[in-house]
């Protein structure tokens, strides 16, 4: 249905189970329909929005009534929904799809605003700041407000019908599909895929917002899977296919999203339950075997808000260190992995300000991002060197998802001895911050390099940028001048911050220079940009940007255990790097000096006048 049309009676069951009439729930000049779902990203991170619009109206004679039609979400998980949410109208369960099947709703959230006859004014979209993977830096049309308060005026709304971008709602099928090909089922083709490339994520306590353990988790979700997959949106994978292999490589192949889509235009059967493979065994707990030491973020937990863009947070760690520590092992744990998207620990030695330094070996010890492949035993005789009083620094970046939350994240460590340790790991830092983005540039470029000074072992590589980020490359060059691309992302993404893990380690002889080349969109076409009138310059928070290509690597001919090569090292962050520091520390040392000099002057030519009279 369309506006214009007229929206007929219809009963539906609130969450006391009583049976509710549309004409009973409707406002005095207007009613709201909105369509919402249980684990939709969208509708969970719009409910604040939904709880602000329907306080603000409620005075003027509007009413939003919220209706879920998904199949998989049921009249209990629907009222946790609500009690979670303390939404402030009734929320009504549509057995069925039958009246989203009358007003042709196809996703979640999606709004009908009816006038008191009944008749729809406007369809469509909240706002336009969040999409199926995307969250706006900022508001810019708000259709559905804008649509009630010129109905309350007497005005047509500015825009009758928006498209709304949530997700699809889980319908029951009233007509059996149609076979197109050989038959392919959950249990047989799907699960296994399934296991192998989305379950790390998509299960209880994880960043994706549904589960996909078992069959009767996946029903409702084929039309939004097969979405997500023919878009490439999931899983997510930035990478290009041409360069590198990486041990956390988790794309599907060609065969595999065929198969996906073949089953869900077969209507996704289960198939029979006895061929799908056994349950998939997730650690629980620690990946690593026992650590030796647990280091806590905080003594608190930090507070996540439902919604909004949460910038990067820190906090600082003491893990009473008294004596030089070798760390084999670390492992990052997210308190509350429904809001942690990424972790990062560093460690400052004592007496030290700390400032990433660019161009040099750093002090990071592990991360964690969704879908991060732990690895440890492969990298036998590696360890990381702290010295005795340092301490922990936990980047923290969190993404909200529509309710409050709580996190209190930690690091497992396991130690060496000595004597076991061959080679020292460290992280490298190429980055360029002395770039200025114009404002509106759309593809603008900076490049970044560093030489190795000693035969290296590089196990991984990772890019960083903020929401203006485009694209990033790692050029390796050797000695002879060969390029080789290491990794391309012609897409990045500032929500996935991936670590690429060679498969196999790679040996770069001294003399090479790693370079890195990245894009910027400054745009207003990029949907992250928070001001795209603005020079964009270097800096921590999200609303500037950094170029940071890092690299993790080893001395390819040390070996501690045998006292070859250069002993173990602590790459202390230090304040001096920043070269626009430098430049203004130097130009204010210049100012100092010129005005010692007038004053000298000064004192000097009254003597040199009395002597040549």
């Amino acid at each position: 249905m369309e506006p214009g049309e007229r929206v007929e009676e219809f009963r539906l069951r609130d969450l006391q189970g009583r049976e509710r009439a549309l004409s009973e729930l409707s406002g005095e000049r207007l009613t709201v329909l909105l369509f919402l779902g249980v684990e939709c990203p969208l509708a969970n991170l719009y409910a604040p929005r939904l709880t602000e619009l329907a306080t603000e109206f409620e005075s003027q004679g509007v009413r939003l009534v919220g209706i879920d039609s998904n199949r998989q979400d049921t009249p209990q998980e629907v009222s946790q929904y609500a009690a979670r949410h303390h939404f402030p109208f009734p929320l009504l369960k549509d057995l069925n799809n039958v009246v989203a099947d009358a007003l042709g709703a196809e996703r979640t959230p999606e709004a009908y605003v009816l006038d008191a006859a009944g008749t729809i004014r406007y369809r469509g979209r909240i706002d336009d700041q969040y999409r199926p993977g995307i969250a706006g830096a900022r508001v810019q049309q708000r259709d559905l407000r804008a649509a009630i308060a010129a109905l309350l005026q007497g005005a047509d709304p500015p825009t009758a019908r928006t498209t709304a971008p949530g997700c699809w709602i889980g319908r029951i099928s009233k007509t059996p599909p149609a076979p197109t090909g050989d038959p392919v089922t959950w249990s047989r083709q799907i699960a296994p895929i399934f296991q192998a490339h989305c379950q790390e994520c998509h299960r209880p306590g994880e960043i994706g917002p549904m589960s996909f353990l078992s069959y009767p988790e996946v029903q409702g979700w084929e039309a939004m899977i097969a979405e997500v997959v023919a878009e490439g949106r999931m899983p997510p994978w930035h990478a290009s296919p041409e360069h590198g292999e990486f041990v956390n490589d988790i794309r599907l192949s060609s065969a595999e999203r065929e198969l996906i889509a073949e089953w869900v235009r077969q209507g996704a059967p289960e198939g029979d339950p006895a061929e799908a493979p056994p349950p998939q065994a997730f650690p629980q707990g620690w990946t690593i075997p026992n650590p030796d030491q647990i280091v806590y973020m905080s003594d608190k937990p930090f507070v996540v808000p439902a919604e909004g863009a949460v910038e990067y947070q820190w906090f600082e760690a003491d893990p009473g260190f008294t004596e030089d520590k070798w760390i084999k092992a670390a492992e990052c744990r997210p308190g509350n992995r429904a809001v942690v998207h990424h972790v990062t620990v560093y460690y400052k030695p004592p007496g030290v300000p700390f400032r990433l330094q660019l161009g040099k070996r750093i002090n990071l010890l592990s991360g964690y991002a969704p879908g991060k492949v732990q690895v440890h035993s492969k990298y036998q005789g590696r360890a990381f060197f702290v010295p005795a009083g340092s301490t922990f620094l936990f980047e923290m970046h969190y993404t909200p998802n529509g309710t409050v939350q709580e996190d209190r994240s930690s690091i497992g460590l396991m130690f060496a001895r000595p004597d076991e340790v061959e080679k020292q790991m460290y992280c490298v830092l190429c980055g360029n911050d002395s770039f200025s983005i114009p404002p509106g540039s759309a593809n603008f470029r900076v490049d970044s390099s560093y030489r190795f000074d000693e035969d290296s072992i590089l196990y991984s590589l990772s890019p960083h940028m903020h929401v203006r980020g485009k694209s990033f490359r790692f050029d390796l060059i050797s000695p002879d001048g060969r390029r080789e691309i290491l990794l391309d992302v012609p897409r990045f993404e500032f929500g996935w911050q991936t670590n690429y893990q060679f498969v196999e380690p790679r040996t770069v002889p001294r003399g090479s220079v790693m370079q890195c080349v990245a894009h910027y969109d400054n745009s207003a076409d990029n949907p992250f940009n928070p001001d795209p009138n603005k020079t964009i310059r270097w800096g921590d928070q999200s609303w500037d940007e950094m170029m940071i290509g890092s690299f993790a690597i080893a001395p390819a001919n040390q070996d501690l255990r045998r006292g070859v090569g250069v002993g173990p090292r602590s790459f202390d962050p230090s304040f001096w790097w920043y070269p626009q520091y430098t430049l203004a520390i130097a130009a204010a040392l210049a100012l100092v000096g010129l005005a010692l000099a007038l004053v000298w002057w000064r004192g000097r030519k009254p003597r040199l006048s009395a002597s040549v009279s």
